[in-house]
């Protein structure tokens, strides 16, 4: 490729990333929640952003000068950046799980802490000291809330938005009617809902234990065609030779557009849908009203 084509899709590509930021700019984006999160830390998630963007950049700047192809520098600095996206679904899941393994635990905690005819303000604080690490920090936030005197159903809908979990919303949204209520039955509602989470959590490590094979073969396929491709640009450059002009570029961005895709299919395979949270509290944006009470607004997934 001429220094000239170089440096004409250079100029594109800074060209397209200014009219990307410029819609961005007068979009705007979404405000995030002040409330902290176990999962969401922000500066443990703004180091890992710097590392991801720092490592893409890296890769993308080495395969330029290696093979002064823009495409695949591209390409490869964003698979690079974004390669725990593609490949880092086992972690995610095994924290999902074991959420919601500790999510269990705590459940039948409370139950049996509350069978000693305890209310819910003491149980919660005596039930979050031996809890799980998954669900720990959250329940600290919880005692703490409490403890500052904010009322429990506040306190309630605010732990769900830090636990982020549609399993948790079941059983906070039947802390939270029972705080409010003051009715019967609470151990038998817990108690149900502890069965149902253990239910959900053996079919959770089931279903991982089938899709295993399917992210194995997903990271198979990739590497074999990295390796691949890498051993033609070294070791075969004149048969890679036609991908040096322009319109080789063009077709090679086809290539690998579709190659992505791929990608993104067997990824998506791999993954486990789970159901949408149906107990969103706005923390952030409600107050609490004359009588001390937040809103709990659901929605329908």
């Amino acid at each position: 490729m001429s220094p000239s084509t170089l440096a004409a899709l250079l100029c594109g590509a800074v060209a397209g990333g200014a009219v990307m930021l410029l819609i961005v700019a007068l979009r705007g984006t979404e405000p995030k929640d002040d409330t902290p999160s176990l999962f969401r830390n922000r500066s443990t998630e703004h180091r890992r952003n710097l590392i991801r963007l720092g490592a893409g950049v890296a890769v993308g700047l080495l395969v330029l000068v290696v093979t002064r192809w823009l495409v695949l520098a591209v390409a490869l600095g964003l698979l690079a950046a974004m390669a725990d996206r593609f490949f880092g679904g086992t972690g995610e899941e095994r924290r999902a799980i074991d959420r919601l393994d500790a999510l269990a635990t705590w459940t039948e905690a409370l139950r049996d802490t509350i069978a000693g005819a305890v209310g819910l303000e003491q149980a919660i604080p005596a039930t979050a000291v031996n809890a799980a690490p998954a669900i720990k920090p959250s329940l600290n936030l919880l005692v703490d809330r409490l403890r500052i005197r904010e009322p429990l159903p506040s306190a309630l809908m605010r732990f769900a938005d830090d636990l982020d979990d549609p399993s948790a919303d079941l059983i906070v949204a039947a802390l939270v009617l029972n705080a409010r209520l003051r009715g019967p039955g609470l151990r038998e509602v817990l108690s149900a809902l502890a069965d149902s989470a253990r239910e959900e959590l053996d079919v959770r490590r089931k279903v991982a234990a089938e899709r295993r094979s399917t992210r194995r073969s997903v990271q198979v396929v990739v590497a074999i065609t990295l390796i691949m491709a890498a051993g033609l640009v070294l070791f075969n450059p004149t048969y890679m030779a036609p991908y040096t002009s322009f319109i080789g570029q063009v077709v090679l961005g086809i290539v690998i557009g579709l190659y992505a895709l791929g990608l993104l299919w067997l990824r998506r395979l791999a993954k486990i849908e789970v159901p949408e949270r149906f107990l969103i509290g706005t923390a952030k944006d409600q107050r609490m009203n004359g009588s001390g009470e937040q809103r709990m607004e659901v929605v329908s997934g």
